[in-house]
């Protein structure tokens, strides 16, 4: 990611101060003497997330990200594009141009695999592990560092990281007061407003601090537009060593549906079209249903309260609420009665077996618990001691509200009915001890025991599938680093991971835990503002849930367990200063990810395809930032991404494969000093896919291959007031 530079003397101390403590090879810049002061409350504040960081002592491969990188390419897009320049990460858009429904996978491995936490708390989908940004838009607005850690990582809270685990820290408490209004425009009828404050600490103790946010999209697939609205509250309690926080914050999303994707042949003839909500009506016209929309409303309550107690010791416990409700709405062109459990019916002598349908598919889940941790710290030791207690419980219901002939059916009556609960509980303990000045080791376990039950995990009453399930899984993580000399350390690590099936995976009939055992080997180099980041990776899977490229009824993936796989790779990343003007931070990701003697049933019974690449795992992924400071204040970077090809499948299918592409960003940021209403006004523009390259990103098998196409040339552009 690049770096936004200011001469804003408290912009730069606190960015300093977020680079020091976190960033390995991120760029730094020259500040006056840093304000103490400042130092210390950045430091309380991190307490929330320090149980489930790392930093350049622990053995874990990693990248930070500070809201002043961020800042000048947020103009709309989602958080999975903003972080689309870290060494192997690739990212996709359903609407095709990043706002809307995105995702990320890290080392080929998908959004489910990556674990995410909000301060410390699970974020994932108890049930299908995903991660849904839409639900939280403008969440980038709010956030104040961002870590991603590759591979297993070190414990934390929620779903297994079984490719990467990404913690996202929430605004610090602010001592001045603040205000910004940010809007931007851009392609497709692209717009974003934001609203933030902050009173700043009132009596040096209190502060309120909150955001309004409303974007809109009519996005390049065609109708896949999006109205999304989203707030953030949070009031804060500092005095002396403690820590209080209290958040409020979640959004509404109204999405048309865009996860169909298209054929060859129709790409071909019009890269814009959409398959959702087409049906045929009775005059035999091609028609689109209106409201194929995706509706959903999540709000997230958080409780912190941090404590210093001394040099040595602190403490972080922290109550969560989240409450979730939402529906997919759907035109159902001809489906039989006996799919919804209704009985045919006669029409003037004629039996009608199918007909059009509308439904919903309805969600309503409540997730709650508690983390802590408590750290420990002296001149040798950095010890950690954590855990949560976590509960999900979800109804999952389907609604028929219209049909072509009534039938004996009322509005609104449900054709599945069932509930879900799961309870998840961990508890770790990891260390940091510094043997001599040249060596430190590190030590990590976790428990973790999952209970998963559900009702029917199909939407069928006529063959249910119930699930009452307990895993108990045992998570230990070791590893040393080396201390060459002030500029340059070596790592390695061996740390072991385990998963529970998902609910789409109980419903294929793929019921197995999968285990990790991840090796990583680094080597890092900082000297200045210039760094080196180097590593080789080999992850080992037993009975890894593979993608099959297959999407279910409502566009979720679906995998199958592969028995034994691997990933192997080498990733490398630089920041280097070339000149005061100029910064130039490359990444290259180089892996092999394969399937060990892969079986599928074949018409003669199982047949061996023997090492088969696996789905959606590109053996080349580079980036590059190439960031001018010609004028003070002003900075402009062409980004570049370059991603090679992949299988969509796990078979290596002819026509499974998704091609190369290399796509080039232009973001030009200035910030104008006013020193009369406002303190300054920044302006940002984002020109994306500068050379309009027509490329695809994502897909999968149904059959033949579908695919999703991303936008050509296109552009953000907008201005910010801070007052």
């Amino acid at each position: 990611m690049k770096t936004l530079f200011t001469s804003a003397n408290s912009k730069k101390t606190v960015l300093r101060v977020a680079l020091a403590m976190f960033s390995v090879g991120a760029a730094a810049q020259n500040t006056p003497e840093q304000d103490t002061t400042q130092v210390s409350d950045y430091k309380l504040d991190e307490v929330l997330v320090q149980a489930v960081r790392v930093n350049a002592q622990t053995p874990v491969t990693f990248s930070n990200v500070s809201k002043e990188e961020i800042a000048p390419r947020n103009l709309g897009q989602d958080i999975p594009l903003l972080l689309n320049y870290l060494p192997s990460v690739v990212t996709t858009t359903d609407a095709g141009n990043g706002i809307g429904y995105t995702g990320i996978r890290v080392r080929g491995a998908d959004a489910s695999r990556v674990n995410v936490t909000l301060n410390g708390i699970p974020y994932n989908d108890a049930e299908s592990h995903g991660t849904f940004w839409v639900n939280m838009p403008d969440f980038a607005s709010s956030v104040e560092n961002i870590q991603l850690q590759r591979g297993v990582g070190t414990s934390t809270n929620g779903a297994g990281a079984f490719g990467a685990s990404l913690n996202l820290l929430t605004d610090a408490y602010s001592k001045n007061s603040s205000g910004e209004i940010s809007n931007s425009f851009g392609s497709f009828n692209s717009r974003k407003h934001t609203v933030k404050f902050s009173t700043g600490l009132m009596n040096d103790r209190f502060e309120i601090a909150g955001r309004l946010s409303n974007i809109a999209s009519d996005g390049y697939i065609d109708r896949a537009e999006s109205d999304l609205k989203s707030y953030f509250l949070q009031g804060t309690y500092v005095y002396g060593s403690t820590l209080i926080k209290a958040l409020v914050f979640g959004g509404t999303e109204r999405t048309y549906q865009a996860w169909n994707g298209i054929d060859a042949a129709t790409m071909a003839e019009n890269r814009r079209f959409n398959y959702s909500g087409m049906y045929t009506d009775n005059e035999g016209n091609v028609r689109f249903y209106d409201n194929e929309t995706d509706n959903y409303q999540q709000d997230h309550y958080q409780l912190h309260w941090n404590e210093s107690l001394n040099n040595n010791w602190s403490t972080n416990v922290a109550l969560h609420y989240t409450i979730g409700k939402g529906y997919y709405e759907n035109y159902r062109d001809n489906d039989t009665y006996a799919d919804y459990g209704l009985d045919d019916i006669t029409i003037n002598g004629e039996l009608i077996t199918e007909e059009d349908l509308i439904t919903q598919k309805w969600l309503d889940n409540d997730f709650y618990g508690t983390t802590f941790s408590a750290n420990y710290k002296d001149e040798a030791w950095d010890v950690v001691f954590g855990g949560a207690w976590n509960k999900y419980e979800g109804a999952h219901f389907g609604n028929i509200i219209w049909a072509r002939y009534s039938g004996d059916f009322e509005r609104d009556d449900r054709y599945y009915d069932n509930n879900a609960d799961k309870t998840d509980f961990n508890v770790f303990a990891k260390a940091n001890y510094r043997v001599s000045e040249s060596i430190s080791l590190f030590g990590d376990m976790q428990y973790r025991r999952v209970r998963y039950q559900a009702d029917n995990v199909l939407e069928s009453a006529a063959t249910p599938v119930a699930v009452d399930d307990t895993f108990n899984f045992y998570n230990p993580k070791a590893g040393l680093t080396y201390r060459i000399n002030d500029n340059n350390n070596l790592y390695f690590s061996y740390a072991r991971a385990n998963k529970e099936p998902r609910r789409a995976d109980y419903e294929s009939g793929s019921t197995k835990p999968e285990t990790l055992n991840d090796f990583e080997l680094g080597w890092r180099y900082k000297q200045g503002r210039n760094a080196v980041n180097v590593n080789a990776y080999y992850m080992r899977y037993k009975d890894q849930l593979v993608l099959t490229g297959a999407l279910n009824d409502v566009g979720a993936p679906v995998y199958t367990n592969s028995g034994d796989s691997y990933r192997t790779g080498l990733e490398a990343d630089i920041t280097a200063y070339a000149a005061d003007f100029l910064i130039i931070r490359p990444n290259i990701a180089l892996s092999i990810n394969k399937n060990v003697d892969f079986f599928i049933e074949g018409e003669n019974g199982p047949e061996d395809l023997g090492n088969t690449e696996i789905a959606f795992s590109p053996g080349v992924i580079a980036g590059n930032q190439l960031i001018f400071l010609p004028y003070k204040n002003l900075q402009i970077a062409l980004l570049s991404k370059y991603v090679g090809e992949q299988y969509m499948d796990n078979y290596e299918s002819g026509n499974a494969k998704l091609d190369s592409y290399f796509v080039n960003d232009l973001n030009i940021s200035y910030e104008l000093k006013t020193e009369k209403i406002f303190k300054s006004i920044v302006f940002s523009g984002l020109l994306n896919n500068m050379f309009d390259t027509e490329y695809v990103s994502n897909g999968y098998m149904w059959g033949d291959p579908y695919y999703y196409p991303q936008a050509g040339i296109n552009f953000l552009v907008g201005a910010t007031l801070k007052f």
